[in-house]
């Protein structure tokens, strides 16, 4: 006996069918087949559910971006303090980026970069977004700059460093 058939034999038994109903089995399967599927209510909130979270996380996931990019930025001076160092071993003043054989966009492209000072004793290094890319609108973070006076080296804005 399946288990709609019990269903009928007991539903019979308490009287709820009528003994002149001549499909007690279609309208077995007709109240039940009545509550599949959503409503249109039940898939807006859905919907609302989904874009509440979405308006969440997405500036969320954006400020990741900004800030894991921001590496592009620390790799690259790094370099250039490196490539400062080696030019400074061989001549009396720090060189320029052209002197140096540095690159003025950073590996990833997110960043242009300069030298704006180069003295005998210091060097200023600086790591700007591209406009036109993504870490174009990190307001955090304008723009990176490395000075290297004598034996102290100093990182502006701090907190970009990760320091």
């Amino acid at each position: 006996m399946n288990s709609w058939e019990k269903k009928i034999f007991l539903d019979r038994k308490r009287n709820l069918f009528s003994p002149t109903e001549t499909s007690v089995r279609h309208r077995f399967l007709k109240d039940y087949t009545k509550s599949q599927g959503f409503t249109l209510i039940e898939l807006m909130i859905v919907v609302a559910i989904v874009g509440i979270l979405a308006a969440i996380a997405l500036p969320s996931y954006q400020s990741y971006i900004r800030k894991s990019n921001r590496s592009d930025a620390i790799v690259a001076l790094s370099t250039l303090q490196l490539a400062q160092e080696k030019y400074r071993i061989s001549n009396t003043t720090y060189g320029t980026l052209a002197q140096i054989g540095g690159a003025s966009l950073s590996e990833g492209g997110y960043y242009t970069l300069t030298v704006p000072v180069g003295t005998a004793t210091a060097y200023t290094l600086v790591a700007t977004p591209v406009t036109t890319k993504a870490q174009g609108s990190d307001t955090e973070c304008p723009s990176l700059t490395l000075t290297q006076t004598g034996a102290v080296t100093s990182y502006t804005p701090l907190t970009c460093w990760g320091k």
